[in-house]
């Protein structure tokens, strides 16, 4: 039987129409007997995206992370709060100043579990195998999100760090037919695993923290899988039905963030991949996908 609506405790989700948040809006919205409400937070409640998810059954709220009245006013009221941060949008200091913004809305309107989309500082792990950029990060959108984790002090939080976006082979980083005429996956990874998962999965992690509020203070990492080049060019070559080439390529042929971010898990295997076991993430959240079951699904939609 479905709990009454008046009786769940909501959940305030920033970023609701972008990947993490929309996973999280989802799944709560796929659970209509479960704990929680969903208030679905954008800066624009008309836009499309917003919209679909009014009609899923989320209260859609208008807030932007510039306007601290505004997030505040967002958070009043709510049991839980989903907090993210955009890289692609932002420049490190601006996603410093949001994290600020909601943890002080989270901690003057009494939040009791704030879930955090947070990364390691890698400032903290690596050497000079990862060079500093200019700023004074080695990989800004993971050092900034580290970084900011002090910010929730005194606000009852989990820190979940994520990882890669599976979805981002879908953005043009996947297999390429090159001119012998034969797929290749092209990553600068050398031998290292990189921890990837689906992003509907980063949603439904962090549904199942918010069901366990002993996991409050607690850093949670989460993967689908950690697979090495090879293995992720085996996966699509079974979905392709024909053999794909892992190509290792040096780190200096990205941009020097995305290289940064490709020599910190190459050259610090065991403190990126070895932090994120998918054994102890199917404990929290037993429908973890594996790549090849993700890539096999968004193949055959």
């Amino acid at each position: 039987m479905s709990t009454p609506h008046e009786e769940k405790r909501v959940v305030a989700v920033v970023g609701a129409t972008g990947r993490q948040g929309g996973g999280l809006v989802r799944s709560i919205a796929a659970d209509p007997g479960g704990a929680f409400a969903v208030r679905a937070i954008t800066r624009d409640a008309g836009s499309p995206r917003a919209k679909e998810l009014a009609g899923l059954g989320a209260e859609v709220v208008t807030a932007d992370l510039d306007d601290p009245a505004s997030v505040e006013a967002a958070f009043a009221g709510a049991y839980g709060a989903f907090c993210v941060t955009s890289a692609q949008e932002h420049p490190p200091e601006r996603e410093r100043a949001h994290a600020t913004t909601m943890a002080a809305a989270a901690r003057d309107t009494g939040v009791a579990h704030v879930v955090w989309s947070t990364f390691e500082d890698t400032r903290t792990l690596a050497d000079d195998r990862v060079p500093l950029l200019p700023g004074g990060y080695r990989v800004p959108h993971y050092d900034v999100k580290g970084a900011a984790d002090a910010e929730f002090a005194g606000v009852p939080t989990t820190f979940l760090r994520t990882a890669f976006y599976w979805e981002n082979f879908l953005d043009g980083g996947g297999p390429r037919r090159g001119e012998d005429g034969v797929l290749a996956l092209a990553l600068p990874l050398g031998p290292a695993r990189l921890p990837g998962i689906a992003v509907t999965d980063i949603g439904r992690c962090a549904h199942a923290i918010l069901r366990r509020p002993e996991l409050v203070g607690r850093t949670v990492s989460i993967t689908g899988e950690n697979l090495t080049g090879a293995e992720l060019a085996a996966a699509f070559a079974e979905v392709h039905g024909e053999p794909v080439r892992f190509d290792d390529v040096p780190p200096d042929v990205l941009p020097a963030e995305l290289a940064n971010m490709f020599r910190f898990t190459r050259e610090f295997e065991a403190a990126y991949a070895g932090a994120r076991d998918p054994a102890e993430v199917r404990k929290l959240h037993p429908g973890l996908l594996t790549f090849s079951r993700w890539l096999s699904e968004r193949t055959t939609r």
